[in-house]
């Protein structure tokens, strides 16, 4: 891959959307890692992540019901992250270049996607995980 081909800029579908059908169009983007229309996406990557993602959400439904321990959360949820990478870099390629508010994108690398998911799902976990030990639900 050349310099050239990595900083290639990228645009998702929604690109030129403005106002509610963008925050709508960004969120989705952020919470489904799946290719969308005009994307292109190997099936089978798709097939099996779509399983796992059903796998995680289970697992932290149980973990809601008291019923998994933080630890098993935490692992599911790092396994999760681990096969995000992947379905991102077949599905949608690319990362934000500058500010979150921008609407500049770029081909991503490897490590611009596994620094993405990471930071992305580590949020997305502390919010979930905070929200069921105030709950009272969650066994540590």
């Amino acid at each position: 891959m050349t310099i050239a081909d990595r900083n290639e800029l990228r645009q998702p579908a929604y690109g030129e959307a403005h106002g509610l059908p963008w925050l709508v169009a960004e969120v989705r983007d952020h919470l489904w890692p799946w290719a969308g229309k005009g994307q292109p996406a190997r099936k089978a990557i798709q097939g099996a992540g779509f399983a796992l993602a059903i796998a995680a959400t289970l697992a932290w439904v149980m973990a809601a019901l008291g019923r998994l321990e933080a630890g098993a959360i935490i692992g599911w949820w790092f396994g999760w992250s681990v096969f995000e990478v992947l379905v991102r870099l077949d599905a949608k390629p690319y990362v934000k270049e500058g500010p979150w508010w921008g609407r500049l994108y770029r081909r991503a690398t490897t490590m611009d996607m596994i620094c993405y998911v990471s930071f992305k799902n580590l949020l997305i976990g502390a919010v979930l995980f905070i929200a069921l030990k105030t709950s009272g639900v969650l066994i540590v």
